[in-house]
């Protein structure tokens, strides 16, 4: 592999084993490293990884070996489903959407299967993020973005003590679902609410949907282009959450369609919420469904088991019923 790549056997070997940190290299290398890789026949989809696979080595690194005093990245630009993903892996050995249907070769000697931190990194991960997420609280309005991402993260650690560290932390900023529509601290209050019903607490979420973003215009929008984003429907980078409330000139509604779709039946303990966007998603683009007939059969045929079910909110139950009329009503 190294001859093909045109580059030394030990420098190889340094990327594969992580002794060469690969954003490390220099600009043009890593775009010759893409582009070669592309022409010998590597999925542009998993190419297109590199980028957040190396941004959780930046969240992970900064958090686990960097001081304290130094500026942590998730304080300068807004994170995505694809680096959470990848942090995930980490942390877990959970393995991101975008990979799990990819075929493993299989390789000789004593290689590991996941990028799976040690349980001794993995416990100083979390600690040093849950005082990250202290300290940026304690910052006030320029820690609130930093805060955010901290605390979400926190909420993959599994562990009986850090879970009801997190739980009681999440449980202090109840007060952000309660209050209604739009403000400054609108994505704290969204991904607390999100984070909670990882946790098994559904109920925040469904109180932030009745009364963060029903019925007010601009929480609304600002759900959809938080969804966008997070699903690579918005494709640059952000440096804070202001996109939310101001939009994007480059939204792809197809594209966040089929997010949206992949994450319903992925993600149960979100169903409310992906309900609730889908409704808003087509009621402001009821001709999305056109656009890929395949996917809105699948997501009919979906919508009617969800019916059939009692998990889901009265609320919810209506908006299913819309979607599942709008997805007939193109179709004929």
């Amino acid at each position: 592999m190294a001859e093909a790549m045109g580059v030394d056997l030990t420098t190889w070997q340094g990327w594969e084993t992580g002794r060469r940190p690969l954003a490390n290299v220099k600009a043009g290398a890593l775009l010759h490293l893409r582009r070669r890789l592309l022409a010998l026949g590597s999925a542009p989809h998993a190419l297109h990884l590199l980028d957040p696979a190396m941004d959780a080595d930046r969240v992970i690194a900064a958090t686990v070996y960097t001081e304290n005093d130094a500026r942590h990245p998730l304080a300068d630009w807004v994170h995505t489903r694809d680096t959470a993903d990848m942090i995930a892996w980490a942390l877990n050995g959970t393995v991101p959407p975008a990979l799990a249907h990819r075929a493993t070769p299989g390789r000789r000697g004593p290689v590991a299967k996941a990028p799976l931190l040690s349980a001794a990194e993995r416990n100083v991960f979390f600690s040093r993020l849950r005082d990250t997420a202290e300290s940026a609280l304690r910052a006030g309005d320029d820690g609130l973005l930093l805060h955010r991402q901290a605390l979400y993260l926190c909420s993959y650690d599994r562990a009986p003590e850090a879970t009801s560290w997190t739980g009681r932390a999440l449980r202090t900023r109840r007060d952000l679902t309660a209050a209604r529509g739009w403000s400054p601290h609108w994505a704290t209050a969204r991904s607390t609410s999100v984070a909670l019903a990882r946790l098994g607490d559904c109920q925040p979420l469904l109180d932030f949907i009745d009364r963060g973003v029903v019925d007010d215009d601009v929480a609304e929008a600002a759900n959809l282009n938080y969804w966008a984003y997070w699903l690579g429907s918005i494709r640059e980078p952000q440096p804070d959450d202001g996109f939310m409330r101001y939009g994007s000139a480059s939204w792809e509604p197809v594209r966040l369609l089929r997010g949206l779709v992949s994450g319903l039946h992925q993600a149960p303990a979100y169903v409310d919420l992906y309900i609730h966007s889908l409704w808003a998603l087509l009621t402001a683009h009821r001709w999305l469904p056109l656009a890929d007939p395949g996917l809105a059969d699948r997501l009919d045929v979906h919508i009617v088991r969800l019916l059939d079910h009692d998990g889901i909110s009265p609320r919810s139950r209506r908006e299913l019923s819309a979607v599942h009329y709008v997805l007939r009503e193109n179709r004929t």
